[in-house]
């Protein structure tokens, strides 16, 4: 598969067989990630359905500089697989991108192995965090996919596609080249951020109301997801860094201003989550958007994540005062032993004065935690439940310590404990990795645990019962989802990767 030669081209259209094909149209996909049957069963789409803010940015990008570009989100649709059809059989693309995490992987591979057979000619390109990881070994062992691009896809896949399918020499593109698998280099020369257009939101069928924040998170509708930055400061040892490597860059306050001002004109927007890893990591910035919004208010309330070493009381109070409703904290563990094995400046002093603020000012206070970290033991799990239970914290996110491709603990793991890597299942809400000193079955237990104690504090029982008022329709959601969120209590395994998130 991939580019061997010179390409057939007539009148900018490939002929495949007798089918002409589009050589400047493309086809975006989002994957479902499991079985479309099993959909209504996961937890993580009743509780949190946001749309790909990637692909619509690359769409967005891609039509800008004049190449047409269609979405299909099949975790928001997952009965999508004859909608692609569909859409291949009435517009001929020649190239179909699917982005993907570790989760979607198997399922991509699918997708494009039915196009492959049903379209000849077609050119498959795969990216996303996953693929940013595996590099080459994408190729080696898929031959359903033609190209795979490391890092951001914007400008590989314009120069993709003003090269006429070629990935010769284009930076970030892995291709074959008599059989064996070529990388062309790491991209230099990123995108500059503020020169973005905004993400092709009207692009993703039934946008904005098919989409919804994860519950209790939000005060009003519609609302929606957004990004303001890519990359990350810090090399923590859970986190996979392979599309933005060390990079950090971020919207400036105009650009989020005009950002959040067309969102709310457009589509009517009321609530904005912000899922920067660093949202106020440049403090002035965040300063600035909130004067801004201050000055000329948009009638909109907002979430973001912020770690606590970036963030001071003077900030968060001009943060309330613009309209911030919930922030959220990376806590990972309440031990501090093991925190300071798995992350840079480790303080949950710190951590636990920054909760006390968010809170006095009139914020809701989220914290996000993993179970399972290499290290962990039942002791340590102990500390991280008396600390987290310790401090007036609104909303908790326990996630399940998942060793990804790209993260610096992924090439030891099997070191500290039992790992099986069993893509489909790696949705951090999956146990597939073990500790040594634990069990499986002790580590549901703990999860049981920390839910069931954070449920039966009197505190938190009214905070639910204010978001009646708060966030009704968070409410009519939880309600009209009853069985499918007992049925995660009781037996707490996902199905997908929606994700937790702020």
């Amino acid at each position: 598969m991939g580019y061997d030669g010179e390409i057939p081209v007539m009148d900018g259209v490939e002929m495949a067989g007798k089918v002409a094909l589009d050589r400047r149209r493309l086809l975006l996909i989002h994957p479902l990630g499991y079985d479309a049957s099993k959909a209504g069963r996961d937890i993580s789409r009743i509780a949190n359905l946001m749309p790909p803010l990637g692909i619509a940015s690359i769409a967005a990008y891609l039509e800008q500089h004049g190449f047409p570009t269609h979405l299909i989100d099949c975790f928001a649709h997952p009965d999508s697989d004859r909608t692609i059809d569909e859409w291949m059989a009435s517009e001929r693309p020649a190239y179909v991108g699917v982005s993907c995490t570790t989760t979607g992987f198997p399922d991509a591979r699918r997708i494009l192995k039915h196009l492959k057979q049903k379209n000849p000619g077609l050119t498959t390109i795969v990216g996303g965090p996953h693929i940013s990881a595996m590099g080459e070994q994408v190729l080696q062992e898929c031959p359903e996919i033609d190209i795979a691009i490391v890092g951001e896809g914007e400008q590989p896949l314009r120069a993709l596609l003003e090269a006429d399918g070629v990935p010769e020499g284009i930076l970030g593109m892995v291709w074959r080249r008599e059989g064996m698998p070529v990388f062309e280099g790491v991209q230099k020369d990123l995108v500059i951020l503020d020169e973005l257009p905004f993400p092709a939101y009207a692009k993703l069928a039934g946008f904005p109301h098919v989409y919804q924040l994860p519950i209790f998170s939000y005060p009003r509708t519609p609302s929606v997801s957004c990004l303001s930055s890519r990359g990350c400061p810090y090399q923590c040892s859970y986190c996979d860094r392979s599309v933005f490597r060390r990079s950090f860059r971020f919207n400036s306050a105009e650009y989020l201003y005009r950002h959040l001002s067309w969102l709310r004109s457009e589509f009517g927007i009321r609530h904005v989550i912000f899922y920067d890893d660093q949202f106020t990591f440049h403090r002035e910035r965040i300063v600035e958007f909130c004067k801004m919004i201050l000055d000329k208010p948009l009638g909109m309330t907002f979430n973001c994540a912020v770690r606590a070493e970036h963030v001071d009381r003077e900030l968060l109070a001009l943060m309330k005062r613009a309209g911030c409703w919930m922030i959220s904290l990376g806590i990972e563990t309440g031990d501090p032993d093991l925190l300071a094995r798995h992350r840079q400046n480790p303080d949950l002093e710190v951590i636990a004065q920054v909760i006390r603020d968010i809170h006095s000012l009139g914020m809701r206070v989220k914290g996000l935690l993993m179970l399972g970290l290499p290290g962990e033991t039942e002791e340590t799990f102990q500390r991280t439940m008396d600390y987290v239970f310790s401090l007036p914290i609104d909303d908790v996110n326990l996630t399940k310590f998942t060793p990804f491709p790209g993260s610096p603990l992924y090439e030891s793991i099997h070191e500290s404990g039992t790992f099986e890597e069993d893509w489909e299942s790696m949705d951090c809400m999956t146990t597939v990795f073990v500790p040594d000193g634990l069990t499986r079955e002790r580590m549901e237990e703990l999860f049981l645990a920390f839910y069931k104690r954070h449920f039966k504090q009197p505190r938190i029982l009214w905070s639910y019962v204010t978001m009646l008022w708060k966030s009704p329709d968070s409410w009519r959601r939880f309600l009209l989802n009853l069985g499918s969120f007992l049925r995660f209590a009781f037996k707490p395994k996902r199905i997908g990767d929606g994700g937790g998130g702020a």
